[in-house]
């Protein structure tokens, strides 16, 4: 009889690649008006650096394929989706977020890797590696209540997109089973942290799902643009272009 782990494992893998998939309508729509508007890199950045890590878990665990295949799917989607943000983000976010990337998912993860290989071997390298990987996965899940702020203060879920949200809760659930089955505490404190903030962003989205604010703020913002626009020298319309909210 097959292990039920394995099926499970099946299962959270193809969670998983749904998972990183889900913020494609996000970045189609980002492509359409090419603007990232008040959306954040930071979960794409997380994730990209988590994924990774968790790749390298995988490689160096022996019975971690799993971790390791689907965690490889993550890095190219997360480092598309960063790329996108390189390229239609207003230049300060684009600034943000090209250091951020650089610090986070070069500098640390170079570090991490170096560091496990020179000073660590075995039991205690993966052991190290999964530590790290555990409590990037709490920061990846919590990632998209970064925009919490913005979420309370217009009383709409525009930028905290649902199905990221959704899957970022399914996933968790289903690597908090796993977990259990395999008895893997490494895998499984982050997952069950996952899957608590996954359900705090749903109940974020069932409370503002019909909020209607942003749009208003928009509508104001555009209006006072043009308003400027009218009055202004072609100077003073450029300055106060590059100073709009994004």
């Amino acid at each position: 009889m097959a292990d039920p782990s394995f099926f499970v494992g099946v299962i959270g893998n193809i969670i998983s690649i749904l998972m990183f998939l889900s913020p494609v309508p996000t970045f189609w729509r980002i492509i359409k008006k090419k603007s990232t508007e008040e959306f954040s890199s930071f979960p794409y950045i997380c994730t990209l650096l988590n994924s990774s890590l968790w790749t390298y878990y995988g490689t160096i665990k022996a019975g971690e394929y799993l971790v390791a295949t689907v965690n490889g799917f993550g890095i190219v989607v997360e480092t598309i989706y960063i790329l996108l943000f390189l390229i239609y983000a207003p230049p300060k976010m684009r600034v943000k977020t090209a250091i951020l990337a650089g610090i986070l998912d070069v500098l640390i993860l170079a570090a991490a890797v170096v560091t496990t290989q020179l000073a660590l071997e075995g039991e205690a390298r993966s052991g190290a590696v999964g530590i790290m990987g555990a409590a990037l996965n709490i920061l990846m899940y919590g990632s998209p209540l970064a925009v919490m702020k913005t979420v309370v203060k217009t009383k709409s879920v525009e930028y905290l997109p649902f199905l990221l949200s959704f899957f970022f809760f399914l996933n968790g659930g289903v690597w908090l089973l796993y977990a259990v089955l395999v008895r893997d505490s490494i895998l499984g404190v982050p997952n069950g942290t996952g899957f608590v903030l996954g359900a705090i962003q749903l109940v974020l989205h069932g409370i503002y799902r019909n909020g209607k604010q942003s749009k208003h703020v928009s509508n104001k913002l555009e209006e006072g643009w043009q308003h400027e626009h009218l009055i202004s020298s072609s100077t003073t319309r450029s300055h106060d272009r590059e100073n709009l909210p994004i």
